[in-house]
């Protein structure tokens, strides 16, 4: 039994796309691993920029910088 996490951050996703990527990756797993569709689980799970880091920096301080790069030009 597939277990696959896909973990989002920044734009909001609608219930449409996260059912296209359940859908997606489902058959994906079909296909590449030739696994029972009815086997196969597709966690989404959406985190809070302030609760995600990189580089040592959440990405709310990161979006905020950027923003303001591009205001610049």
């Amino acid at each position: 039994m597939p277990v696959v996490t896909i973990k989002l951050t920044g734009k909001p996703v609608t219930q449409v796309q996260k059912n296209a990527l359940m859908q997606r990756t489902n058959e994906m797993l079909q296909e590449v691993l030739n696994k029972d569709p009815e086997s196969n689980w597709v966690i989404i799970e959406e985190v809070a920029t302030q609760n995600w880091g990189i580089a040592g920096r959440p990405v709310t301080e990161r979006f905020a910088q950027a923003n303001e790069i591009e205001k610049e030009n």
